[in-house]
């Protein structure tokens, strides 16, 4: 500060003493009088100096009071946040908003404080950071909302990025209603579909079903029908209880059934770099209890099984919750994949 008000007085000094200079020098042929205006020069440069740092520093006590006045909300602030997190915080991201209003503003001031300003720059730059803000904080809200489902219901972290092709409706037209019951049909061209013999066209769609991207959903699926044959190889009935139920499944994906003994088994082909953590365990064994309590007369096991790994702390729950893991049990592309009836 010290170094900041030296450099503004010798300034205002030489400015003042170059004016006198221009327009006082009759001043020096009178005696003595030359020391009043070197007074004059030094009282007058001190009270410059004076009024704008007095200026400078008041603005910068404004904005401090300001980020004061926001600092002192923050009991109330996390409090309120708690109570607010399936609303997506809106508290919280208000007063962050209100933190950013000041930040951009100062942004805005300095381009109309400055040697040279600019007006309309600085206006432009205020509205456009007003806009931001806006869409900031919907944005942030909506992030923290989908967190907040994706935390109390792990199965719906499965379904991102998966877009269903709005053209798909418009092809099943083409086809009879027996016809769209076929699934070959979404692998070959309706010629192929209508004129190939059976063996041949079936064979012609699941070559091209494999060599196709996949969604992230259908992966998922695919996993559940290969986890669902190892158990059909053992003697169990299996019920596709994700595959043909969707939503209503609770994270049930197999219930594998062999006399009263029952199996629920939840699946989760997740790439290697992702971990199942203790949030998958509690929702799983949340939808096992609830099938338990609604089946007093069966005997109910739990199973887990995923292509990945689970965190330590996960593992122990599971543990703890009498649930079988199976982790790292990789797809299989290979098995036995179509059902096929052989006549004699």
């Amino acid at each position: 500060m010290a170094t900041k008000y030296v450099k503004k007085f010798l300034y205002n000094l030489l400015l003042h003493a170059v004016a006198l200079a221009m327009f006082g020098f009759w001043l020096f042929l009178f005696k003595y009088v030359w020391i009043l205006g070197i007074i004059l020069i030094i009282l007058t440069a001190s009270y410059s100096t004076y009024k704008e740092l007095t200026e400078e520093y008041k603005k910068q006590l404004d904005y401090l009071k300001q980020v004061l006045d926001l600092t002192s909300k923050s009991e109330h602030l996390w409090k309120q946040s708690l109570i607010e997190k399936s609303a997506g915080y809106p508290t919280l991201l208000t007063a962050i908003q209100e933190y950013q209003t000041l930040i951009d503003n100062k942004t805005s001031q300095s381009l109309a404080d400055k040697k040279h300003p600019a007006y309309k720059a600085s206006e432009v730059v205020k509205n456009e950071s007003q806009r931001r803000r806006a869409a900031e904080l919907v944005a942030k809200q909506t992030q923290a909302i989908i967190e907040y489902y994706e935390s109390i219901a792990p199965f719906l972290i499965d379904l991102k990025n998966d877009v269903v092709d709005a053209n798909d409706t418009e092809l099943y037209r083409e086809y009879s209603e027996e016809e769209q019951l076929d699934p070959a049909r979404q692998y070959l061209t309706k010629e192929e579909f209508r004129k190939l013999p059976t063996a041949i066209r079936n064979q012609m769609a699941l070559d091209r079903y494999w060599k196709r991207p996949k969604s992230k959903w259908l992966i998922g699926r695919m996993y559940e029908r290969f986890v669902g044959y190892v158990y059909e190889q053992q003697g169990f009935d299996v019920e596709y209880v994700g595959i043909f139920k969707g939503f209503e499944d609770l994270g049930r994906d197999l219930i594998c059934q062999k006399g009263n003994n029952f199996i629920v088994i939840q699946c989760k082909n997740w790439s290697k770099f992702k971990t199942i953590y203790e949030k998958h365990i509690f929702q799983f064994f949340g939808t096992v209890f609830q099938y338990r309590d609604a089946n007093p007369s069966r005997n109910v096991t739990a199973v887990f099984y995923t292509s990945t790994q689970l965190s330590d702390l996960a593992r122990r729950f599971s543990k703890e919750l009498h649930i079988d893991l199976q982790e790292n049990f990789k797809f299989d592309p290979n098995y036995p994949c179509i059902k096929c009836n052989i006549s004699k």
